[in-house]
């Protein structure tokens, strides 16, 4: 009956101590001080055991004095902890515990780490990521663009979209969205309840409307709100995302997805992930996509974008991506008015001038030229196109010239932009 007793003692001591370890690490708030407390436990069981068998040659030990001595040396590690924590240095922008302890600490890492659920790992691999992230070589198939060197408001930011040409419901909707986060954010501020806001978007509308650029503006308005910590912009597509082999593709979009963490991945032409029913690697992209929303929603916002009615049957036909998409901006097309302002900048830009008849016959033109445009019609990039064309042909006609004058190297010519007279009566009309 003795010796049944003495077991039930100390299973109940051994109970104590990992109820008290447990709970310690529960109350400790700060994971520098857990990961001490268990540092602590490894550094001093050698004595704690030492002194046990000491106690027991004296015939002063017994299964009473465990069940209390075990539950005090596991409080006394965290007091140890709380008031006198292990001494860490920095080193690459982390702090590490100093050499004497670094066995010990790690070892402790990892145990807090599954008492925790694995929030230390994940938090020692958010810090690395961070610090890193900039380090990283731009995976193929993206187009990069930084973050800027200073953070603007967002009244900045907004002021920098109103300077873009048209779009006009375009910017209506970017103001209402920064007006919702604003009053999302003061209403969390008062202590208020804050309706669940979902960052990312969907870009519809034909090549050339401004979807980059806008995308592009938008990771600036993101991190002036405090979203985003950098608000850089990765820029990809399909072929940045899929690979040729299986398996592979999950690889590949994890990749870019890190390099775009604290910034915006703009995915072009998203519709093309997948192209068929039988589209494996496709769907392998769209998975990992959705995983990574899921898992770095704090660190990450997927604006994605294409034609209108692919984007919609895209959507439709996944029950994932739909779920997380739901705020639409749809990119109209350009007007003859707008495309003709975007050539004046264009060549102010260039430090280029129109002469008095382009000026008055460029409008009238593009209204003609663009009177028959498709879904395919470049928009912002017919006018680009239009420019570098003018330009080559105002560089052949000037070559000829002996000696031009500066007006003559920056004056842009009715036949430098391909403008006839004889263009149909209505040319001249609004």
């Amino acid at each position: 009956m003795k010796k049944l007793t003495d077991k039930a003692i100390r299973g109940l001591g051994c109970l104590g101590q990992i109820a008290v370890f447990s709970l310690g690490l529960l109350v400790l708030s700060n994971e520098d001080a857990r990961i001490s407390a268990v540092a602590y436990l490894i550094i001093l069981v050698g004595p704690y055991f030492f002194l046990r068998w000491l106690f027991s040659s004296w015939g002063l030990w017994s299964p009473a004095v465990g069940a209390v001595a075990g539950p005090v040396f596991v409080v006394a590690c965290f007091l140890l902890a709380q008031f006198k924590p292990i001494k860490t240095e920095t080193k690459d922008g982390e702090k590490v515990p100093v050499t004497e302890h670094v066995i010990a600490a790690k070892t402790a890492e990892k145990i807090v780490d599954v008492v925790s659920g694995g929030s230390a790992s994940r938090q020692k691999s958010t810090n690395t990521t961070s610090r890193t992230q900039k380090e990283m070589p731009v995976p193929p198939g993206v187009k990069y663009e930084p973050e800027g060197t200073n953070v603007v408001d967002v009244a900045e930011a907004l002021a920098e979209l109103d300077e873009l040409i048209g779009l006009a419901p375009v910017k209506a909707e970017v103001r209402k969205f920064v007006n919702f986060v604003k009053v999302a954010q003061q209403r969390k501020a008062a202590g208020l309840k804050v309706a669940p806001v979902s960052y990312h978007m969907v870009f519809t509308g034909n090549p050339g409307t401004g979807k980059t650029t806008v995308a592009r503006m938008m990771a600036k308005i993101y991190r002036s709100l405090g979203i985003l910590k950098r608000g850089h912009l990765v820029e990809t597509d399909r072929g940045g995302l899929v690979a040729g082999y299986t398996g592979q593709t999950a690889i590949k979009t994890g990749k870019v997805i890190d390099f775009a963490l604290d910034g915006v991945l703009f995915i072009d032409e998203a519709y093309s992930l997948v192209e068929g029913p039988q589209d494996s690697f496709g769907d392998e992209a769209i998975s990992t996509l959705l995983k990574r929303m899921e898992d770095d929603r704090d660190r990450l916002v997927v604006i994605i974008a294409g034609y209108s009615h692919e984007m919609g049957r895209f959507l439709n036909a996944n029950s994932g991506l739909k779920s997380r998409f739901n705020r639409y901006i749809e990119f109209p097309d350009y007007s003859a008015e707008e495309l003709a302002a975007m050539f004046r900048l264009r060549a102010k830009k260039n430090q280029y001038v129109l002469s008095d008849e382009v000026e008055k016959w460029l409008d009238p033109a593009l209204r003609v030229w663009t009177k028959d445009r498709d879904r395919k019609f470049g928009n912002g990039r017919y006018v680009r196109n239009l420019f570098e064309r003018a330009i080559e042909r105002h560089a052949t006609r000037v070559a000829e010239i002996p000696n031009p004058t500066p007006e003559q190297l920056k004056t842009l010519e009715m036949q430098d932009i391909g403008i006839k007279l004889k263009k149909p009566a209505d040319a001249g009309k609004k």
